[in-house]
């Protein structure tokens, strides 16, 4: 952690992250180096930052992945500040498929400067595919260092001026927590969150990641979110409408959960297809990630293995014949 803050110049506020402000800065010993700065916010500002954090952090420096967002350095300033430097990507996946026209299910918004009018690549069935490559591949890297993510959504979805999909934010749920507001009170959104989190499990795992894939896969397919939830409740009947209303039979162990209810309404599932037009594999790629059971939910490493990637993963997501798995 040699890097202070004087190595960095702040440009502007790009943002505001789960954890506090996010900077466009410049890395004055790369000049042309431009980065994410995001400061985080940490609970009790007076105690300075808990070195369970910091050792949590300084392993994701290790973690190089051609779909995760590389974190470059940790600046610890005035003893209880931290500053995580991240290569700049100025685009998400939310703002990407808002930047698509109307007729094809965006809302026709200007992209960052920069990116040529109509330089967005679309969002067809083709860079769907793409794009879900690249995602299962930047998790199977995670998980296989035993890294989660825990909040997996469009916003830290971030796509570089080629088109390919990174990983934001990784593995700082463990460091930090997930809050459920925002430091500036907004609420984190719920509607990727995994079924065994919402009725209040404690031991999860993996799973969590792979249900956020499965969510953020049909909302690339049909531009709106599957089960946009206002309050966790809602978002748990959101789940159970579309799916059905587990029970003991499908999802072993689902009544003991903290919060589950016996009065739960017992919604049966509707004979629709939950993507209306998806080729076969993409439907059954998603029905094995939204598996209501963890256990049985489909593994990124599955995942990269399934046939709708006939070709493999490589294929769609760029890395090549050498596929790039470590």
């Amino acid at each position: 952690m040699s890097a202070t803050m004087d190595n960095y110049q702040k440009i502007e506020k790009i943002g505001e992250g789960t954890y506090g402000v996010v900077y466009k800065a410049r890395e004055l010993n790369h000049p042309n180096r431009i980065v994410a700065l995001k400061k985080i916010r940490l609970e009790a500002e007076d105690e300075g930052v808990p070195s369970t954090a910091i050792r949590e952090i300084s392993l994701l420096k290790e973690m190089q992945d051609p779909n995760i967002v590389q974190l470059l350095n940790i600046v610890h300033a005035d003893g209880h500040k931290l500053y995580l430097v991240f290569e700049f990507l100025d685009l998400d996946l939310k703002k990407y498929m808002e930047a698509l026209p109307v007729s094809d299910g965006g809302r026709g918004k200007p992209l960052p400067d920069g990116f040529k009018a109509g330089a967005t690549l679309g969002l067809g069935d083709a860079m769907v595919k793409k794009f879900m490559a690249q995602l299962v591949e930047g998790i199977r890297y995670c998980h296989s260092h035993r890294i989660l993510h825990r909040d997996l959504k469009p916003q830290n979805l971030l796509i570089d001026r080629e088109g390919n999909l990174k990983l934001a934010d990784f593995g700082l749920a463990r460091a930090f927590g997930v809050p459920l507001r925002t430091y500036t009170h907004e609420v984190v959104t719920l509607w990727y969150r995994s079924p065994e989190i919402l009725l209040g499990g404690r031991q999860y795992s993996t799973g969590v990641d792979m249900w956020s894939v499965g969510a953020i896969f049909a909302e690339m397919c049909t531009r709106k979110p599957l089960f946009p939830g206002d309050s966790e409740i809602d978002e748990i009947f959101k789940i159970f409408r579309i799916l059905g209303t587990p029970g003991e039979d499908i999802w072993p162990g689902v009544t003991s959960f903290p919060d589950y209810k016996a009065t739960f309404p017992k919604w049966k599932r509707p004979d629709v297809e939950i993507v209306p037009g998806l080729e076969e594999a993409g439907c059954q790629l998603l029905e094995s990630l939204l598996e209501f059971d963890p256990a049985h939910r489909l593994s990124a490493k599955q995942a990269c293995l399934h046939p709708y990637f006939r070709n493999g993963t490589a294929y769609y997501s760029g890395r090549g014949p050498s596929n790039g798995f470590h």
